[in-house]
């Protein structure tokens, strides 16, 4: 059987976008994925506000779609898709992260918001048993129809997070397949993971994973990290793998994570480095010495999810008792973090090279490059 492969290249601010075509071109990305059918962009966007390494970037989803437009994909074959949490606006993220000006601004795909009314939702089953989301939703899992029988190509960054230490291309899908209730999940998130995995290998005819780590965050992922300049752009047509490869350049032992771990034992991808293939760059010695560290916040939840609340967690999580929730989220996060020390980290990080590409996506006629791929009429 051939080993999963990961391309990881190295990459600047000026080459970045063609350096996403070299990534993915490196791995023959085209036959991971169904010529014939529609390409589903799934865009994590962790955060209303930009913040570096937290979501999508604008270069990361330009240079995916560049290359899908010059390898013969259709610009209607293209959608960019959307998910919201009850504490993070899509609509505004996709502005605030330089996003809308790429998919709407640039290129003219379509767009899908996966909690729209337009958008069905359907039950689901694996062929195999479900570890844990049969429990958890016990009247049914539902999905939205519109993911079936279309590729996807998760966005991912690189970056720790306070429930999963890293979180990357398998928990992409946690908000594209599950609707806004998926914080039931957390206290059972690893093999929550590996379900989503499950359903995506049924329903997708192909899925690959292109990871920015232009930007990497160290610390309370996904929101309230450390970002550090690490220029690496990783891809790959197996999640497990690519995550792997993302937690082993931060420092971590991939198969010590439960997530990778069972997906790996479960023969859903490779979570084992020394069993995969990186083509590109040689990190055998790369180690960032990442820590992954809990907010106030964060140690509220565990508290609630595998701590002293543990007994109260459908009062406070299921009952009209809900928005306090949501309400001291976003308090926390956007009203005290962010102007104490976030916005500090931001006007550093728009010294960077980064931080001057980032302003140049702020407008579609700015973007580099972008003449050669607006379309007539816009």
């Amino acid at each position: 059987m051939a080993r999963s492969r990961v391309a990881v290249l190295r990459t600047s601010p000026e080459t970045v976008t063609d350096d996403y075509t070299r990534l993915m071109r490196s791995i023959g990305y085209a036959d991971s994925l169904d010529r014939s059918c529609d390409v589903i962009l799934k865009i994590n966007i962790s955060w209303h506000h930009w913040y570096p390494a937290c979501s999508t970037t604008p270069w990361q989803l330009d240079g995916v779609i560049r290359t899908l437009l010059s390898d013969g994909w259709r610009r209607d074959q293209l959608i960019s898709a959307h998910n919201r949490t009850v504490v993070v606006s899509d609509v505004a993220g996709e502005k605030g992260n330089h996003l809308v000006q790429v998919d709407e601004g640039l290129h003219g795909i379509r767009k899908v918001r996966l909690y729209s009314p337009e958008v069905k939702w359907v039950p689901y089953r694996t062929k195999s048993p479900y570890r844990v989301l049969d429990s958890i939703f016990p009247d049914g899992v539902m999905i939205p129809e519109v993911l079936i029988g279309r590729n996807i190509v998760h966005l991912p960054t690189v970056k720790t997070h306070v429930f999963t230490t890293i979180t990357g291309a398998m928990k992409n899908a946690f908000g594209g397949l599950l609707s806004e209730r998926r914080h039931w999940t957390h206290s059972r998130i690893h093999e929550t993971l590996v379900d989503l995995l499950q359903i995506q290998k049924e329903i997708h005819p192909g899925i690959l994973a292109v990871m920015d780590g232009t930007f990497a965050g160290e610390g309370p992922g996904p929101r309230a990290m450390i970002p550090h300049v690490k220029n690496m752009i990783l891809a790959s047509a197996d999640q497990v793998a690519i995550d792997a490869i993302s937690a082993k350049l931060q420092g971590f032992d991939p198969m010590k994570l439960d997530f990778i771990r069972l997906a790996h034992e479960a023969g859903l991808g490779t979570g084992a480095p020394a069993d995969i293939e990186v083509v590109g760059e040689d990190i055998s010695g790369v180690d960032w010495h990442f820590v992954q560290t809990d907010t106030f916040a964060s140690r509220g939840q565990k508290a609630i999810y595998h701590g002293w609340l543990k007994p109260f967690e459908s009062l406070l999580l299921r009952s009209p008792l809900v928005p306090w929730s949501y309400i001291a989220s976003r308090a926390y996060h956007d009203l005290f973090w962010m102007n104490l020390v976030g916005k500090k980290r931001v006007q550093e990080a728009m010294k960077t090279g980064y931080g001057r590409l980032f302003d140049l996506y702020g407008s579609p006629a700015t973007i580099p490059g972008a003449d050669a791929w607006r379309p007539a009429g816009l």
